[in-house]
């Protein structure tokens, strides 16, 4: 997916921007960079994060930054920040999105006399096309509006001028910006985990198309938000980093709650709760309260050699490195009845892989619970899963075997807790996981806990509902 981190100070800017960045960490996986302003002088820095730290790759070029102004990136697809001098003068941009037109874009702006740098896999840099975009206004407002109007998927966006920052939030809200206040300095970012260490009240949440310019000594609006709003509801139950809020809404108390309505209305005998870390953490523990059984840590996390989630080439290594993090607690799991919760279920192939770990560890029963209603769309607007097939999704696999073949067949219908084909799919997915029973979180339930009415989140992946 991906997330930035910009910063606007009186003083010298790229220790806060180093660590702002770093913050964002979680949301990506294979590029990370940086760029600073300094009297008009632009100093960029970009790194493949894909083996490694993003602190490791980029402290040795910290003292080449200069000036009071930066912009920094995690992302999970191109190479950026990018340099770009245009009509509308110098500037660098991070982007965070999908452009699922992008070939289309391409063609056209190549037949206006527009030309293309940055290639990786005989595909553009999908923040070069932004930015080429951007050039077509009459200034950066109109610029970004062009965006908001060509682009099929979404974008969120920094620019970096030469004093300030332009932050635009993605027409339709689905990431959020966040801009934070302390005396001297602001800061803006997709992730607001990265203020309270560097001393960042949260001052303003950005609205839907909103356009704002940031510098040291606060914001002002350039373009007003939209009314209509489709924030990711993944940001709350996988991406987000616990201590981050969205929309006014902590990620962790959202996980906490969902997970409390779940345990309320679940009568299945069990002797402990257990979370699949990290992000079933929060789920756990308001399950566990909500059924009135203790929490236990039936599976713990492996960190010294495999701190953040990287994606090797092969399958093989893939599956290899996902077993490795995770171990299994035998001493709590032996000869227990245990429900384990999780964040959702996409291919099933490591989850699957668990529930044998916990059942060789002498697990009597293996209740999974799960956070997310089931994935019945890939998303089309934030790279939620690298699926490059819909067959991929265990559910769609499941859908296809019962109506003899047809995985777009009563898709609706799939989508519906507790209708006929709903438990049918259930049952189907909890017999190939080997499970003693599967449960999946509502609709409502997770619209409910994040506290917005449903028609401002995005729960395109459970219904289809969502719209570019």
């Amino acid at each position: 997916m991906g997330g930035f981190f910009g910063v606007a100070k009186r003083e010298r800017c790229v220790n806060e921007l180093f660590y702002g960045v770093d913050y964002n960490s979680h949301m990506g996986t294979k590029r990370a960079g940086i760029a600073t302003c300094n009297k008009g002088i632009f100093t960029r820095s970009i790194h493949n994060i894909e083996n490694s730290y993003f602190r490791t790759k980029f402290e040795k070029d910290l003292d080449e930054f200069e000036g009071n102004v930066g912009i920094g990136v995690i992302s999970d697809t191109d190479a950026q920040p990018i340099i770009v001098n245009c009509h509308l003068g110098k500037f660098a941009i991070v982007t965070v999105g999908r452009i699922n037109n992008i070939v289309e874009l391409e063609k056209e702006l190549l037949g206006k006399g527009h030309h293309f740098c940055e290639h990786s896999y005989d595909i553009i840099n999908p923040t070069e096309m932004i930015a080429a975009l951007i050039s077509e206004g009459d200034d950066y407002v109109s610029g970004i509006e062009n965006v908001y109007n060509r682009v099929k998927g979404s974008c969120s966006m920094l620019l970096l001028t030469e004093n300030t920052i332009i932050a635009a939030r993605d027409k339709l809200g689905r990431t959020p910006i966040i801009i934070g206040e302390k005396e001297g300095a602001h800061a803006v970012t997709t992730e607001s985990c990265s203020f309270p260490n560097l001393g960042y009240e949260i001052e303003y949440n950005l609205g839907p198309g909103e356009i704002v310019e940031i510098s040291s000594e606060g914001h002002r609006q350039l373009r007003k938000p939209n009314e209509e709003m489709q924030i990711c509801s993944f940001l709350w139950t996988y991406y987000g980093y616990p201590a981050c809020e969205y929309e006014g809404r902590n990620v962790e108390q959202m996980r906490y709650d969902a997970g409390l309505n779940m345990g309320k209305e679940d009568d299945t005998e069990v002797d402990c709760v257990c979370a699949i870390p990290d992000s079933g953490i929060g789920m756990a523990l308001g399950y566990s309260q909500g059924k009135g059984v203790p929490y236990q840590r039936g599976i713990v996390k492996y960190t010294p050699t495999w701190p953040r989630s990287f994606t090797p080439s092969s399958q093989e290594r893939r599956e290899l490195v996902a077993k490795m993090k995770l171990i299994s607690n035998n001493s709590i799991l032996k000869d227990k009845k245990v429900i384990f919760c999780d964040d959702s279920i996409v291919r099933g192939t490591q989850l699957r892989d668990n529930v044998q770990d916990m059942f060789d560890c002498g697990a009597k029963e293996v209740h999974i619970r799960i956070s997310c209603p089931p994935l019945i769309y890939p998303c089309k607007f934030l790279n939620f899963t690298s699926s490059k097939s819909e067959m991929e999704l265990i559910t769609r696999q499941v859908i296809a075997k019962l109506e003899g073949g047809d995985m777009y067949k009563n898709l609706e219908k799939y989508a519906e807790t507790g209708s006929p084909e709903y438990n049918a799919m259930v049952e189907e997915i909890r017999k190939r996981l080997k499970l003693t029973s599967l449960k999946f979180s509502s609709i409502e339930n997770v619209v409910k806990s994040i506290g917005l009415p449903k028609c401002k989140v995005c729960t395109h992946c459970f219904d289809g509902s969502s719209y570019e």
